[in-house]
């Protein structure tokens, strides 16, 4: 068993924390109520979080403004994987697998709580089917996805005769042959919010649901006017630089460019139906149109399938799954699932725009996953825009922002994130599961479904709200599904959540299960006053 003394709890809870919650907030100023900063961030994903948390860590005054909850665009409507992206060595992105894979070892190393390795099972289709690619160009791929990459503790590649191994009973028997591999998944939106604790942590100031308006330059930086969502109240700042991190929405706050790269949006569809098979892995099939598609196991008792990719030309804030791109990914499953599934099996479905750099391709399924850094300035104000991306890569992304931008602003602290644990990812011996069976030995009270879900999106955190703790009642009241009133405080003074939803979708999915009634119980308890 741990030594619970190992785990500073202290450490990455200090006693002003609700304060600074509070003050980001308020939008409390300084220097005649206009608040300074080196750097404002626009866009609270996973790009603008993880460019604050680098930031703030390197000794610079950072602030981040996000007009709803964090993650509550793209970054929590992913696939949930942290991967290196097999399918793309077909487009010949070395550069970018080789990237990823590197950043899957290094984001497993700092956030073992949230980053699991996650087995595929990859199946060869016969010949004759159409977009079956085989089997030796398959082992070719899944050599070089092992070799590319720093690959240290992950699996490698090995081949699975379906007929015998019980990966195969939930396949259509015609699956003989297969090979499995191993990728990471993750759990998106806590990999945001846990960014932005850090961030707040090395002191940046962290403004939810607050509308940037505009800027314009002033004496080389930047005046920022915003206005609170809720309130309609404006405030201004200033900040030497702006890193635009507003992913589908970048277009529309790119200061002062008029020639710059063109977005393309693509939307990205998911679906969600009771679990098709009982293993924790994964499948990865080929489609007929040459295309991927993904079926993960999920939340225990459910399989995530996806992902489409169409072209979208909407408003950003619209993006859903359509009845077609439904019943696209059922039929997809079907071809491979011996289960059949149908749109009305469907529990909870979601989009997310990809806004990618516009390269030309017509498909947008081949349209690059690369990023690229956009700097510029306007009447000698500087600013750095970060276009297309994925997840995976994102600190990475963030390390280079900041790098751009210590040339403007003056070299302080240097790179750091790639050896420091995320908020609660300082598990002794990175190892998830000897925490949750040590937390669940503390806190008996906890079931094992509960005590894993706590370890899995806090890690140690989740020690600084169950406290001494020696039976349920002592967590205050019981919101159900394991819920406890602790822990919803802990994620309003501490995770800026405001909302049943931001607490039952972003903070964890409990919203698989919650009835409407945990839905009003929730936004009445956040609502009243404190």
């Amino acid at each position: 068993m741990l030594s619970w003394a190992q785990i500073d709890v202290g450490r990455r809870w200090p006693e002003d924390r609700e304060k600074r919650v509070k003050i980001a907030s308020a939008g409390t100023g300084v220097n005649g109520g206009q608040a300074e900063y080196d750097l404002l961030v626009i866009g609270g994903g996973i790009n603008g979080c993880g460019v604050a948390r680098d930031a703030a860590g390197r000794g610079y005054r950072v602030a981040l403004v996000e007009m709803d909850d964090l993650a509550s665009g793209t970054s929590s409507k992913s696939t949930k994987l942290v991967h290196g992206g097999l399918r793309y060595l077909e487009s010949g992105d070395f550069r970018m697998v080789r990237e990823a894979l590197a950043e899957r070892e290094t984001l497993w190393r700092i956030a073992p709580h949230l980053v699991q390795p996650l087995r595929f099972v990859l199946p060869v289709l016969p010949g004759a089917l159409p977009g079956a690619r085989p089997a030796w160009l398959l082992r070719l791929g899944l050599f070089l996805y092992d070799h590319l990459g720093a690959r240290e503790k992950l699996p490698r590649a090995a081949s699975l005769d379906l007929r015998r191994a019980s990966e195969g009973a939930p396949l259509k028997p015609h699956l003989r042959r297969a090979f499995t591999f191993f990728d990471c998944r993750v759990d998106d939106s806590r990999l945001v919010v846990l960014n932005a604790r850090d961030a707040a942590d090395r002191g940046a100031d962290i403004f939810t649901r607050t509308r940037f308006l505009r800027a314009g330059p002033s004496d080389g930086g930047w005046r920022i006017d915003l206005r609170d969502v809720g309130s309609g109240a404006e405030r201004a700042l200033r900040a030497r630089l702006i890193v635009n991190a507003a992913g589908p929405w970048a277009d529309g706050v790119l200061p002062g460019k008029t020639e710059r790269p063109r977005l393309r949006l693509v939307r990205g569809s998911h679906i969600v139906v009771r679990k098709l098979f009982e293993h924790d892995g994964a499948y990865l099939f080929q489609t007929g149109e040459g295309r991927v598609v993904f079926a993960i196991s999920y939340q225990r008792d459910f399989t995530l399938i996806g992902t489409t990719d169409a072209d979208f030309s909407g408003a950003p804030e619209e993006v859903a799954a359509t009845s077609e791109e439904i019943a696209y990914l059922c039929h997809a499953a079907n071809g491979f699932f011996v289960r059949a599934i149908a749109p009305e099996d469907v529990v909870w479905s979601f989009a997310g725009l990809r806004p990618l750099v516009d390269d030309g391709e017509k498909a947008a399924a081949r349209a690059s996953r690369d990023y690229m850094l956009d700097e510029g300035r306007a009447d000698g104000a500087p600013f750095i825009s970060i276009l297309g991306g994925k997840l995976t890569a994102y600190r990475r992304v963030a390390e280079q922002v900041v790098d751009r931008a210590a040339a403007c602003l003056g070299l302080r602290g240097g790179v750091w994130t790639a050896a420091a644990p995320l908020p609660g990812g300082d598990l002794p011996g990175a190892d998830l599961d000897a925490f949750t069976k040590d937390l669940q030995a503390r806190y008996a009270f906890l079931g094992a479904a509960e005590g894993r879900r706590l370890a899995c999106a806090y890690g140690t955190l989740c020690l600084a709200f169950l406290g001494a703790a020696r039976r349920r009642e002592d967590l205050g009241r019981d919101f159900g599904l394991g819920l406890s009133e602790a822990e919803v405080e802990h994620l309003r003074a501490s995770e800026w959540a405001r909302t049943a939803e931001d607490i039952l979708w972003r903070r964890s999915k409990l919203g698989l299960w919650a009835s409407p009634d945990v839905h009003k119980a929730l936004d009445a308890w956040l609502a009243a006053p404190r």
